[in-house]
């Protein structure tokens, strides 16, 4: 078996409905534009506050895909 290399990236999700909802943004997002993804790993979650008051759920995602030269 050939070796492999992955590059892993960080985006951040947002949703005003839930942190899952986030987390899937950000996946979604990534795939539109990066090929073979491998893995997502949810590394932090926060909220946005507007007037004491949850606004926007957030969800840092790191993701990762096979590296490959052009």
């Amino acid at each position: 078996m050939a070796e492999s290399v992955y590059k892993v990236i960080e985006l951040v999700g947002t949703s005003t409905e839930s942190w899952e909802k986030a987390a899937a943004a950000a996946v979604e997002r990534a795939s539109s534009s990066l090929r073979d993804l491998r893995i997502a790993q949810v590394s932090e979650l926060d909220m946005h506050l507007e007037d004491g008051r949850v606004a926007t759920y957030r969800a840092k995602v790191k993701v990762s895909f096979k590296y490959e030269e052009s």
